[in-house]
């Protein structure tokens, strides 16, 4: 429950409402202006905010197979930025702190911090950081509800609040306004945003709204006029076919995508691909395209689990001087790794071995969240 004051500090937002009550609001959203935007993920970073993995959700194996992906970043990020480590409490920030000097890694560039969560995801349940029409950071709290409700989210819905609470930065509540996770959304920092409506316009999220509902939202929230709707495939896994998964924007001109063979194996719709490969951005220009392959070989953890399926390279994520992209111990690996090198030759590109990770249904877009300068 969010504290009396908090509520008072903040800009008041939109309160659930019904009927005639939600047409009225969406009339007004429709003539409303851009109030903030989103800088793109490209843009210099403040920091990276990742959740470290604990034992308390689902137990100390869980945990420690999990730990290398998250050194390895820490590694990687801090060559360049500050990273924010969430702790789930004293014991396992300590036993985080050992880990990281254990591997030679400083904690001068490390802040730490302990919030209770339950799980991972810093992407879906972390703070949104947008800039007003001052150029002031302000964070967004956008509702989480565990991807329609299939995983506890209670802590982690609480994370944004706490974060904006620490550091004295605005928030707007956006909790009863929409459920919005961070990878359902993709933007190209120039006015077009790429979802899947399957993970937003979703009974199990936001029962009863509107494409165009949804778009007067993140016009005003994010700053996005254009859009790019796939209808995605609901079910196909927890997140209801994330975007991030398969389409990101590299940059303002350029979608990184899959070839239509791995497009149809990763389940996305014929229409889809049709409509992915044809989007246009706000200026009615076509977007070029990096196609990345899947991996080779179906993937197998590091503990010999084999998951049965191949790994996408497409959810990687964007540092100050490097880019994260996901491996998995396979002949592709290197072929991702120089594909995304080319598109960002001022960057290293860093393979981050997420094998394990992806047993538990993501990879390195999925636990980080940028905080821009």
């Amino acid at each position: 429950m969010k504290n009396l004051f908090l509520t008072l500090l903040f800009l008041p937002l939109l309160s659930s409402c019904q009927g005639d009550e939600i047409n009225a609001i969406t009339d007004e959203l429709k003539t409303t202006e851009v109030m903030y935007t989103m800088p793109e993920e490209s843009a210099p970073h403040e920091g990276t905010w990742l959740q470290w993995p604990h034992q308390y959700q689902y137990g100390i194996d869980h945990r420690n197979d999990l730990d290398a992906t998250w050194i390895a970043m820490t590694k990687s990020l801090i060559q360049g930025e500050k990273v924010f480590i969430i702790t789930y409490d004293a014991v396992e920030k300590n036993r985080i702190k050992t880990l990281l000097q254990e591997s030679g890694i400083s904690l001068s560039s490390i802040e730490f911090k302990i919030y209770k969560t339950d799980d991972v995801w810093v992407r879906d349940n972390g703070p949104i950081y947008v800039k007003d029409k001052n150029n002031q950071l302000v964070i967004q709290d956008w509702g989480f509800n565990g991807w329609g409700k299939k995983a506890d989210f209670l802590n982690c819905n609480t994370i944004p609040m706490q974060i904006a609470k620490d550091q004295k930065i605005k928030v707007l509540d956006l909790n009863t306004t929409m459920i919005n996770e961070g990878g359902a959304v993709e933007i190209d920092g120039n006015g077009t945003l790429m979802a899947t409506k399957s993970s937003i316009l979703n009974s199990n999220r936001n029962p009863g709204m509107t494409q165009q509902q949804a778009q007067a939202y993140f016009k005003k929230y994010l700053g996005t006029t254009n859009f790019i709707w796939l209808e995605g495939k609901a079910g196909r896994e927890i997140t209801d076919m994330h975007i991030d998964g398969f389409a990101r924007f590299g940059n303002t001109n350029t979608i990184v995508t899959m070839n239509e063979n791995d497009l149809l194996y990763w389940e996305v719709p014929q229409n889809d691909i049709t409509t992915l490969y044809n989007s246009k951005d706000k200026n009615g220009k076509n977007y070029t395209f990096l196609k990345l392959p899947l991996s080779k070989n179906n993937v197998v953890t590091t503990y010999g689990k084999k998951l049965g399926y191949k790994g996408s390279y497409v959810n990687f994520y964007i540092g100050n001087t490097v880019v994260l992209v996901p491996n998995y111990n396979d002949p592709n690996d290197i072929v991702a790794n120089n594909l995304i090198q080319s598109l960002y030759p001022s960057r290293k590109v860093i393979g981050i071995d997420v094998r394990n990770l992806y047993a538990n249904g993501g990879m390195i877009h999925c636990v980080t969240q940028q905080q821009p300068r």
